[in-house]
């Protein structure tokens, strides 16, 4: 009699909408507190070269590491958060942060800077995986915006702390500031993860119906969205559009000064600042705005018709900071720019995807084709030896613009009609 009871029991009650804004709350300052991991990373690389002479180049694998295992080991990161729930996973990772910017403060030798990258980046992983992925579950219905202000911490996340990091540094040296960062942050993320739940079923609103938003009725298994062409499709545009911003985030510093206008007075607003700095700060904080706002224009018109506005915009910028960056001021804000145009990426693709292939498996999904971040990171070391064969970083620009470009064209010429099968055959079935 029990089991005939509990067979038939209702799903659980819809929740408050104010529930679900303060579980996506605590998801974005999670992300906040992973957010420099990857953004402060470009202030150190000056005083590691100074400090112990090795070449950018080899410096900047560090950075390529991390970004590998941030976004590889998301789907086994993802497949956890499906089976047990996200606090487990939140917690290790905020354990993990900590302990590779520990080893960073340590490190004497590149091998070591690699490791306490590798460590950081699975940690950062776990959490960044586990806040979109349950921003997506909590928010069917507002999926591209929940998903855009998860990203947005992330993106944002580091513009508070880009004057201290560099002051800290300065004052105390980049190995006290990678200990007393790691650990602070670190130590946040473990506190936050207790505060994390997943939503039971029935307590979400159901899909959201709109005429621009293809959302398919059916959950693919990971292993099914792995046998998908249109998955590998936007895999693709998700590396090319990816490699770009990712080596202006790897690079802003040395491009900077290879220009000469890292250390130039910028008044912009009533504000004064070294061009590297405001140009940093105000990436950071227009990278963030990018993903709540094209993720809450893709709710209204349609995911790919965004990414078709947002591509076209990036290549744009890109091309534009090439020919005008050696200004100091245009240096500022076009970079300014090129990085609200690329933030965006990480609003789009997990709503894209989980719109093409289900809520069920959501977090699992999103995290496979997330390792398309870690593919682009591939090609920031690629750039550097370009630059450095070169002397000029003419060519490395010029590539990343042509190939946002291409991403805006697949978007609404082949993406978009291809999506729209997709997602009525899987109805229909």
């Amino acid at each position: 009699m029990t089991d005939m009871v509990q067979a038939t029991a209702p799903t659980a009650a819809r929740v408050s909408d104010t529930y679900r804004w303060a579980q996506l709350a605590i998801g974005v300052a999670a992300m906040v507190m992973i957010a420099n991991y990857q953004y402060g990373w470009t202030f150190f690389v000056p005083d590691i070269q100074k400090t112990f002479g090795w070449d950018r180049a080899s410096i900047q694998w560090a950075f390529t590491l991390f970004v590998l295992f941030e976004t590889w080991l998301v789907p086994v990161e993802g497949w956890f958060v499906d089976k047990y729930g996200p606090r487990i996973v939140v917690l290790v990772g905020g354990v993990l942060c900590a302990i590779g910017w520990a080893i960073n403060a340590q490190a004497t030798t590149l091998n070591g800077y690699y490791l306490g990258m590798i460590i950081a980046g699975i940690g950062a992983g776990g959490v960044y995986s586990t806040c979109v992925g349950n921003a997506l579950k909590w928010f069917p219905d507002k999926r591209g915006l929940a998903a855009g202000i998860t990203a947005a911490g992330f993106g944002a996340g580091s513009a508070l702390t880009v004057a201290p990091i560099q002051a800290m540094i300065k004052d105390s040296g980049f190995q006290a500031t990678f200990l007393y960062f790691g650990l602070g942050q670190g130590i946040v993320i473990c506190v936050l993860a207790f505060f994390l739940l997943s939503p039971k079923p029935g307590q979400v609103p159901n899909v959201v119906a709109n005429a621009n938003l293809l959302q398919t009725r059916r959950n693919y298994q990971p292993t099914e969205v792995l046998r998908q062409p249109i998955f590998w499709l936007m895999y693709f545009m998700f590396v090319i559009v990816g490699a770009g911003g990712l080596m202006v985030t790897a690079n802003l510093k040395p491009i900077a000064a290879d220009w000469k206008v890292d250390n130039v007075p910028v008044t912009l607003m009533a504000v004064t600042m070294t061009a590297v700095t405001f140009a940093a700060t105000i990436d950071r904080v227009l990278n963030g705005l990018t993903r709540p706002f094209f993720g809450w224009i893709s709710d209204m018109i349609g995911r790919e018709n965004t990414m078709f506005i947002a591509f076209g915009m990036e290549g744009f910028g890109i091309w534009m900071l090439y020919l005008w960056g050696h200004d100091p001021v245009w240096f500022v804000l076009l970079s300014g720019f090129v990085f609200f145009a690329w933030g965006e990426i990480y609003s789009l693709f997990p709503s894209t995807c989980t719109d093409t292939f289900g809520v069920k498996f959501a977090t699992t999904n999103a995290g496979l084709l997330y390792t398309a971040k870690g593919t682009a990171a591939l090609l920031v070391p690629i750039a550097n030896y370009m630059q450095q064969s070169s002397g000029s970083w003419d060519s490395v620009f010029i590539i990343a613009a042509g190939a946002n470009i291409l991403a805006s064209a697949l978007a609404i010429a082949v993406l978009k009609p291809w999506r729209k099968m997709v997602v009525a055959k899987s109805t229909a079935a």
